[in-house]
């Protein structure tokens, strides 16, 4: 009696050797592939990952526009004290919080990006409008005082002036 082997050609076209068990059990019924359901889970787990990104990208995007602006509010800021201590005469800093916009003496207005919010808190002598006013900057570098906050999606960076010495600070408001 002898035994007979056979050869099979598997998909890389090299000869196998048959085990002679058959192809029975788990897995080999299915032809190669993913099935339906398989597919649309893979693809449900992709689109909730865009859009944890998404969110994630758009948050940090305000954040740094908020942030941006905060330290160019303070430079301005500091840049009007400066200048009535140099020119030995007042300044006055101007913030409009109808039109979304500060300006610095001799200088121009600066727009707030969209969705940016800007409030003014100054001496009533300061006021010019409803939502408007300034700080004032005395040449011994002393000012009026008050604060302005930036505030966006629930954010806020308040910078402070000191009214006895023109100080300007800034910080985030944790919350």
């Amino acid at each position: 009696m002898a035994l007979c082997r056979s050869r099979s050609f598997g998909r890389s076209g090299l000869g196998t050797r048959d085990s002679g068990l058959g192809r029975s059990g788990p897995g080999f019924g299915r032809s190669g592939g993913f099935s339906l359901l398989e597919l649309m889970v893979v693809m449900v787990l992709v689109a909730l990952l865009f859009a944890v990104v998404g969110v994630s990208v758009t948050r940090s995007v305000s954040g740094a526009e908020i942030r941006n602006a905060a330290r160019e509010l303070t430079a301005d800021l500091r840049y009007a004290r400066g200048q009535a201590i140099v020119q030995r005469q007042q300044k006055v800093f101007r913030v409009d919080a109808e039109a979304r916009t500060w300006q610095a003496p001799g200088r121009d207005p600066v727009q707030l990006p969209e969705g940016l919010d800007i409030t003014l808190n100054t001496a009533r002598s300061e006021l010019t409008g409803e939502r408007a006013g300034g700080i004032r900057f005395y040449p011994d570098g002393a000012s009026t005082g008050g604060s302005v906050v930036l505030s966006i999606d629930g954010r806020e960076w308040h910078v402070t002036v000191g009214w006895l010495t023109g100080e300007i600070g800034l910080e985030r408001d944790v919350q």
